[in-house]
């Protein structure tokens, strides 16, 4: 299972499927949460993740179409679009430090 340091983190992308708004405003509150870490954090389509990204956040449902978009990157599934605790977790681990693990 690959994993990360926080130190390591630069780019999130919030990768969705259809569109319906609930990731983007998942990615609009991270970008709020991190501002002030350098952390930046996209929204793309699933099938589209760029390479440059550290972590991958998605939908559960979308989690094994992520992995086969993004192989060896570290993927963090959630299932609740706001308020989920794998993201608050993600948040903590990037402003506190530590590894966040696939």
């Amino acid at each position: 299972m690959p994993s990360i340091d926080s130190k390591d983190i630069h780019k999130i992308i919030v990768a969705c499927d259809a569109g319906m708004g609930s990731s983007v405003m998942l990615a609009s509150q991270l970008r709020k949460q991190l501002k002030e870490t350098g952390v930046s954090v996209e929204h793309t389509p699933v099938n589209s993740i760029p390479d440059d990204a550290d972590v991958v956040l998605c939908h559960a449902g979308l989690a094994a179409r992520a992995r086969a978009a993004a192989p060896g990157k570290v993927l963090v599934s959630f299932q609740v679009f706001l308020g989920d605790p794998a993201v608050t977790r993600l948040v903590s681990t990037i402003k506190n430090g530590g590894t966040v693990d696939a």
